[in-house]
């Protein structure tokens, strides 16, 4: 019998990050430099950080980190949350000095963190080259510039803009991290910022559904009846056109889905909104389905499909609900492992 393929373009490469060979060491700073408050933000619960390190204490965080970490591994300090450029250079290089240490050592590989576009400039980019960050995320959420005003994030379309090319021309890995289901968002705007994040060359993205936290802006809306969150199923419906127009641009997709605080699976810190703590596993399991319905119905047949290893999780299913549904239109069906496969390929054949 022979295979029929179904391939996506061999030049596109999608990373996934092995826990057994990448590793982060996260620091968070929530809120420590930025005097806004966009709707939808309360990083200190998002982040389930009360308390921001000082540059002093966060070598007590790497130090503990490395001693968990083998040596051999991939290992990178990022700076999340706040503004990490809204610091002050001074206080910037204060944390920056510390991390250096440890990619000059050897320890660490590299140096990134987290800012808004409206805090960029050539002085904030010289500093940085200075102490070998590698990657810079722009938290970008939409480019549109309603959802931007709406959402109360103080910054332009072309704020987004002028950075990323700035950040670009200096050698810097970019990220633009984006928001779906913001007030005044729709899917076609929401793909409009992911085409967006493709043109302006971004290296890699993060894809947040909207939550409503408690003591934000936006929370008082959805109480008052001015704001609906996303159903669960309509933000993995979305991301999962957002996730694969980002594969096949060959932009690296480095999370879905807020990290799952235990203020938001306790929901004690979360209103409403499409939080699940396998959110990207229901993401790939929607792409997944698309792809495999494709194959042709055969209820006297055995389905035998080829996979990427790494694909193996989401092509299955959560809780194998793709494997549940074919079972329903094959006699058997059956997953192979196979290593030449790339990515969102597959073959498949029928006995």
């Amino acid at each position: 019998m022979s295979y029929t393929g179904c391939h996506v373009d061999d030049s596109l490469i999608f990373i996934y990050l092995s826990v057994k060979q990448f590793y982060t060491i996260p620091i968070f700073i929530p809120e420590k430099s930025c005097p806004f408050r966009c709707v939808y933000c309360n990083q200190y619960r998002i982040a389930n950080c009360l308390v921001v390190p000082s540059a002093e204490e966060t070598e007590q965080i790497i130090v503990s980190y490395l001693q968990t970490i083998p040596s051999d591994k991939h290992t990178t300090i990022a700076f999340f949350g706040g503004s990490f450029t809204g610091m002050s250079i001074e206080e910037q290089s204060r944390y920056l000095s510390v991390a250096e240490r440890y990619v000059k050592d050897g320890k660490v590989e590299k140096i990134q963190l987290s800012t808004r576009p409206d805090y960029i400039s050539k002085e904030i980019l010289d500093n940085l080259k200075r102490y070998n960050v590698k990657t810079i995320e722009l938290g970008a959420q939409s480019l549109d510039e309603n959802v931007l005003k709406i959402s109360g994030r103080k910054h332009s379309v072309r704020d987004v803009e002028e950075a990323a090319r700035l950040i670009k021309s200096y050698g810097f890995d970019l990220g633009l991290q984006m928001m779906i289901g913001l007030p005044e968002d729709t899917l076609e705007k929401s793909l409009f910022t992911a085409q967006k994040i493709i043109d302006l060359k971004a290296d890699n993205t993060r894809i947040y559904p909207t939550l409503v936290i408690k003591d934000t802006a936006l929370a008082s809306w959805w109480k008052a009846g001015k704001y609906k969150a996303l159903s669960l199923q309509e933000a993995i419906d979305w991301c999962a056109k957002i996730y694969m127009l980002f594969v096949n641009n060959n932009v690296q997709v480095l999370r879905v889905g807020l990290h799952p605080s235990e203020g938001l699976i306790n929901k004690r810190d979360l209103l409403d909104g499409p939080f699940h703590v396998s959110f990207k596993e229901l993401v790939l399991t929607k792409i997944w389905e698309e792809k495999l319905l494709q194959i042709p119905e055969n209820k006297q047949g055995k389905l035998i499909i080829r996979i990427a290893p790494q694909a193996m999780n989401g092509a299955i299913g959560y809780y194998a609900e793709n494997k549940k549904l074919l079972t329903t239109r094959f006699a058997a069906v059956q997953f192979v492992a196979d290593v030449q496969m790339k990515n969102f390929d597959f073959e498949y054949r029928i006995e």
